[in-house]
């Protein structure tokens, strides 16, 4: 009797050559320290702002980045691949323009606009799935998120911070906190000098520190917004509250304020649409009284509020402008300030705007600062938008929040009075999550700490959408309980809502599942229950079919867009109607994909064994084997493994396989053996054995046909390329966690030799394919790429297999290539390549950070994540992934 079915014989394992002992390629710290360090070489102060941590992402306003690198298009193929794919560069053409000049929409993959690079952003404000508003880090509002999953990236010059210093009744220094020096609103005094300031990211809360050239004031401001882990309610609020530090340096008293100015609107041609107004508001309850301006945006596809406020207090003085035109030089409102630190503060609202117009608003807090000492102003910014459409505008969704603050869409200054009241028990809460990684548990290195956090933004700003599951909602896909599938309203989607984040922003397509296997472990380890509704959602889909043809662009034959039994590749477009409609994919036709169907069965179990939530696991089984069923069909001569078919089927979706391979051989085997696992513990001793001669078989094959002695080849094509060395190999051990220890390790030292260290000098993480003799494979416009989430998810199997140092060496390449080389903080993209070009900006695969810490977790101590808690707990290893 097998209890511990092994994935692959260890017959073979005396092939592999002696481990390599000691440092890999003699890490040095210095090329990382002066990688940082360059961030804030401008910065001339010595003043480094109140309250601001040592971990994160920190650089001066006045950095310039030297590398400027251009999105991958179509003249970046080579001539080779041009002539392999003129096919489909024909009909994506005729596509594209029918789908822009015909339909008028967005093409869910814009290969003639990708965005340009621009290499100024910071954390994004808002909570999870309300909509959000990226601030640069040189503090500017320059992307919006607010329609859900449409991105645009406009600066909106008039939103900005001002201080105003006055000492003995006299203004003395009033300020724009902006580098920028913009052709509008002259009559305001802008060009802050960027040397005297530096950003701070520790995502979800970032500082910004200003000295005062010349005042002897330093002003940090600290942007929260309540993204905490194992919160389902406070984690929705589209908030953000910004807290003022004042330290005052001089001998004197001053008299501080601080003006926050705000367009109705975006930077969205509706701005101008007209009807739009403001209305000044005054919410006391609770023994707290807050106040502001509201800012009604009045369009008829998803209108929303906007809301500025601030607490009332004693010693504070808040005053406001209920509206002001955000063109012209815009003096009035500067002399407003300038000659007493307040505003006017008229009662009533502001009429509609015309057409063509714009309208503002602001508001002012002011304090006064004792000599050598320090004092604090806070403001909230909200926005209220509950009910959403998507594209289609088929039907009306409502958003997550709305359980707790409603859906009439009167919720702003309730929003913003429980926000100004409740930041600081979630920063005690953020804080008590971070401290354990933050206070260097496990020697973890810095720049490690900045990329867990920070790239967290994505699970907020991935165009991501959180919604009440309707009354009438059917996740089952059409089939109940008792004929195999799943209750139509399950327990977890019902408490706790759907959740979709898109593949990327410059993707446009939700859940996209083959990239959600790699990013799935950020949400599975800190809000399991939305990582469990998305998998039920995706079970749901399997079940469901959808015959409708259409031409799939890579080969252009005609097929259904959904097939029943078979894991879709993503759940809908933002721009037509998600979850509805799903496969908004249309370059290959991913029923015939390898892997979607294999990362479904890897992470049931995966969710199942961080969870312990065993009705998830009977609900999701009979799915499994449905799935699992259909992936046979692909092991077409009988050895127990499957057979790739020729062409990109599977997330290398430019990258074509033949037969055997290593990346969804591996998935398989993997899968086989967690069938084996679930077969045990819903006691099902058939299909145990089945699956368990399965196993027996194919890993024999798999271990025949790929295995080198050092490496699993690309493929079993014996093509000229198929003996590549793929850094993804390992995918299926990942999830496994190291379920052949001693061929693992081999391929992993193999992977860290030529596909990192023989690559780029070892300091941009794994290309995904190289050669035996040290050089990139080119063959594809894929295998010559970095992608960076499937680097993080190369550098957790190796933490798993006891490679800690080359894993972090691995992945510290990418980190520092994207947040400190090339400017792509808060955008981190699919792909690189070693010069030039890069690919899908802002992306999800990249979440797999995430899977580093789990690594980390369970290998350093012997432990592992209970998602309930978040808390370590002894497990016994016997309960862990082996296989």
């Amino acid at each position: 009797e097998h209890r511990n079915p092994e994935v692959f014989s260890s017959s073979r394992s005396q092939l592999q050559a002696p481990l390599s002992s000691g440092c890999p390629a003699k890490m040095t710290a210095e090329w990382g320290e002066k990688s940082s360090a360059d961030l804030m070489s401008r910065y001339v102060s010595k003043e480094m702002g109140y309250g601001v941590p040592k971990e994160g992402w920190r650089i001066c306003l006045a950095h310039e980045f030297k590398e400027k690198r251009k999105p991958f298009q179509a003249k970046d193929v080579s001539l080779s691949n041009v002539l392999e794919h003129i096919g489909l560069g024909i009909r994506y053409l005729k596509w594209w323009y029918k789908k822009t000049q015909v339909e008028k929409k967005a093409p869910f993959i814009d290969m003639f606009g990708a965005q340009p690079l621009r290499q100024i952003y910071g954390a994004p404000l808002g909570g999870i799935g309300g909509g959000t508003i990226t601030r640069g880090w040189r503090g500017e509002f320059c992307r919006w998120q607010l329609n859900p999953g449409m991105y645009h990236y406009k600066t909106v010059t008039a939103n900005q911070f001002t201080v105003c210093l006055r000492r003995g009744g006299q203004t003395v220094y009033q300020q724009v906190l902006s580098v920028e020096r913009p052709p509008t609103l002259q009559g305001w005094n802008w060009g802050y000098c960027g040397e005297y300031a530096f950003y701070h990211a520790l995502y979800p809360r970032a500082w910004t520190v200003y000295h005062l050239p010349g005042q002897n004031v330093t002003l940090t401001c600290r942007q929260i917004s309540p993204v905490i882990p194992h919160d389902y309610q406070d984690s929705s609020l589209p908030v953000a509250v910004f807290v003022w530090d004042i330290e005052n340096k001089n001998d004197y008293a001053l008299d501080v304020s601080i003006m926050f100015t705000v367009v109705n609107g975006s930077g969205h041609k509706d701005d101008k649409n007209g009807g739009h107004w403001n209305e000044p508001f005054h919410l006391e309850k609770e023994g707290e009284a807050v106040s502001g301006v509201l800012l009604h945006h009045c369009t008829t596809v998803n209108p929303y509020t906007m809301c500025i406020a601030a607490r009332e207090q004693p010693d504070r003085e808040v005053s406001h402008q209920t509206a002001f035109s955000p063109k012209g030089t815009c003096s009035g409102l500067w002399s407003d300030l300038i000659t007493d630190g307040r505003l006017d503060s008229p009662t009533g609202s502001s009429p509609p705007t015309p057409k063509g117009e714009k309208v503002a608003a602001a508001l002012a807090v002011g304090c006064s600062v004792s000599a050598q000492s320090r004092n604090t102003l806070e403001f909230c910014l909200s926005w209220d938008m509950p009910k959403i459409t998507f594209g289609s505008r088929e039907r009306e969704h409502i958003r997550r929040y709305s359980r707790y603050f409603g859906t009439k869409g009167d919720a702003s200054p309730s929003l913003s009075h429980y926000a100004l009241t409740h930041y600081r028990q979630w920063e005690k809460s953020i804080e008590e999550w971070q401290r354990p990684i933050l206070q260097d548990r496990y020697s973890l290195p810095s720049w490690y700490k900045s990329a867990l956090f920070n790239e967290l933004y994505f699970v907020v700003d991935g165009g991501t959408v959180w919604t009440e599951l309707p009354e009438d909602a059917d996740v089952s896909g059409g089939v109940r309980s008792e004929d195999g599938g799943l209750p139509a309203q399950p327990a977890v989607v019902k408490e706790y809502g759907r959740f979709a984040y898109l593949e990327g922003q410059e993707y446009r397509m939700y859940n996209t599942y083959d990239v959600h296997f790699y990013a799935s472990f950020a949400l599975i380890m800190l809000w399991p229950k939305l990582a469990l509704s998305v998998q039920y959602d995706i079970a749901g889909s399997v079940v469901h079919e959808d015959p409708t043809e259409r031409m799939h662009l890579m080969s252009g034959r005609y097929s259904a867009v959904k097939a029943k039994n078979v894991v879709p590749h993503d759940i809908g477009d933002p721009d037509d109607e998600p979850w509805q409609r799903v496969n908004a994919y249309l370059i290959h036709d991913t029923a015939d994909w390898k892997d979607l169907n294999l990362k479904f069965v890897l992470q049931v179990y995966r969710d199942f064994h961080l969870t312990q939530d065993s009705q998830y696991l009977r609900d999701m089984w009979p799915v499994c084997q449905a799935v699992m069923e259909s992936e046979l069909k692909f092991d077409l001569d009988g050895d127990g493994l499957i057979e790739n078919s020729g062409y990109a089927d599977q997330t290398y979706d430019g990258w074509t396989v033949t037969g055997p391979s290593a990346y969804c051989g591996g998935l398989w085997l993997a899968s086989l053996c967690v069938m084996c696992k679930m077969a045990r513990l819903v006691d099902n001793e058939e299909t145990y054995q089945r699956y368990r001669d399965l196993l027996d078989r194919g890993s024999a094959a798999f271990d025949k046909l790929l295995w080198n002695g050092k490496y699993y080849n690309y493929d079993s094509s014996g093509r000229d390329l198929s003996n590549s060395v793929m850094s993804d190999q390992c995918a299926g051990h990942w999830f496994l966690r190291a379920s052949g220890p001693h061929l693992c390790t081999s391929a992993l030292k193999s992977v860290f030799d030529l596909n990192v260290m023989s690559f780029a000098g070892g300091q941009m993480g794994a290309v995904n394919g190289m050669r035996p003799e040290g050089v990139p494979d080119r063959s594809s416009v894929q295998s010559d790429e970095v992608w960076i989430g499937v680097v993080y998810g190369l550098a957790a199997t190796m933490i798993h297999e006891g490679m800690k140092e080359e894993g972090m060496r691995t992945a510290e390449g990418c980190y520092r290539t994207v947040w400190e080389r090339l400017g792509m903080a808060f955008q981190t993209p699919e792909a690189y390549c070693e010069k030039g070009i890069y690919r899908s900006l802002a992306y999800m695969r990249p979440l797999s950070v995430w899977a580093m810490q789990l690594a980390l977790n369970t290998s350093e101590k012997g432990q592992t994540t209970s998602a309930q808690t978040g808390l370590m707990m002894n497990i016994k290893p016997t309960l862990m992934l082996y296989c």
